[in-house]
C-alpha cells in the first residue's frame, strides 16, 4: 500500500506539494559590501521545511568555488555570484518570475 500526503491527499508519486511550495516563493538574491570591502551574495525567501537549506548551500558552494554558511534562512555566500546562484535555482524548480537579483 503507497503512502499518502498528509497535506495534499496524493500517493507520495505524485505528491505536488513541494512544487507548489517553490512556485509560491519569491527568492531574493543581493549583493552586499561587508567588513573590509569584501562582496558577499545572499539569498533570501527559502522557507520550506522540506528544502534542506544547508544541502542546498553545500551545492551552492561547489558550483560557486566559494566559502559561504546557511543560518537564519538565509545562504551566504563569499564573492558574487548572483547569476550562477539564479541559474542553480531555477534547475532545482523555482520559477524565474519568483527570483529577484539586485
Amino acid at each position: 500500500m503507497q503512502e499518502i500526503c498528509k497535506v495534499c491527499g496524493l500517493p507520495k508519486d505524485l505528491c505536488v506539494c513541494g512544487t507548489l511550495s517553490k512556485e509560491q516563493q519569491k527568492v531574493l538574491i543581493k549583493l552586499e559590501k561587508r567588513r573590509y570591502g569584501k562582496l558577499t551574495t545572499v539569498v533570501e525567501g527559502i522557507n520550506d521545511k522540506n528544502i534542506n537549506l544547508r544541502k542546498m548551500a553545500q551545492d551552492l558552494k561547489t558550483i560557486c568555488a566559494c566559502g559561504g554558511t546557511a543560518k537564519d534562512n538565509k545562504i551566504i555566500l563569499q564573492g558574487d555570484h548572483r547569476d550562477r546562484v539564479r541559474n542553480y535555482l531555477t534547475k532545482m524548480g523555482f520559477p524565474e518570475t519568483n527570483i529577484e537579483v539586485e
